[in-house]
């Protein structure tokens, strides 16, 4: 497991730079551990509707930056790094939402039998002293098998993804729904794409092992 040293002062030992992820995320603080042992993380309070025609990856720009900087405003007397992330998932010309219940994640999965889904993931990091803002957006790409009610009954069964978009986990079973997915870094999908992550902290100081 990779894990990443931030650089202490040299006389108070204290961290540099504190980290605080904008999201009250499971599946983000559990990606951002595989970094980062000590960070604080913190919901964000924003309208995440989209503006008219605003395409996917706008979206998640957009709301990724959005939730960065509404936690960054409450750290502007200390040193840290806020990182906001934020996934938009797209077929057959919409957008994707989490399921919510049985029903609706069933219907959804059905849906994309035989489709492609793109996941915008966007990535966004602000230092609160230097207002210095890093962003980009993510793309991963799913195809879709051929699904059958029965199989999806069964996978939601398994494995409910109520609180996923898209509705279903490939850190889990969900990746036997898939005959194709790729992109640069499957945590993308997940929700945090830790790759650009990475290079964004070394950006601001922060030292590999």
């Amino acid at each position: 497991m990779l894990t990443y040293r931030i650089e202490r002062h040299p006389l108070t030992g204290r961290l540099e730079l504190k980290i605080i992820l904008a999201s009250s995320s499971s599946y983000r603080k559990s990606l951002l551990k595989r970094l980062i042992s000590n960070f604080e993380s913190r919901q964000p309070d924003i309208d995440e509707n989209p503006i008219p025609e605003e395409t996917p990856d706008a979206l998640a720009k957009r709301l990724a930056c959005e939730k960065a900087r509404a936690v960054a405003q409450h750290f502007q007397n200390e040193p840290a790094l806020v990182i906001g992330s934020d996934q938009v998932a797209w077929a057959n010309g919409k957008q994707l939402h989490k399921p919510g219940d049985r029903a609706k994640n069933i219907a959804q999965l059905l849906s994309l039998s035989e489709q492609t889904a793109h996941f915008y993931t966007g990535l966004c990091v602000i230092n609160t002293q230097t207002n210095k803002t890093q962003t980009s957006v993510e793309l991963y790409t799913t195809e879709f098998r051929s699904l059958t009610t029965k199989q999806v009954q069964h996978y939601v069964d398994k494995e409910p993804a109520l609180d996923c978009a898209g509705g279903f986990k490939m850190e889990g079973l969900g990746i036997s729904l898939f005959k194709r997915v790729y992109g640069d870094d499957p945590n993308t999908l997940i929700g945090l794409p830790l790759i650009r992550l990475v290079e964004f902290l070394e950006n601001e100081g922060i030292a590999l092992p």
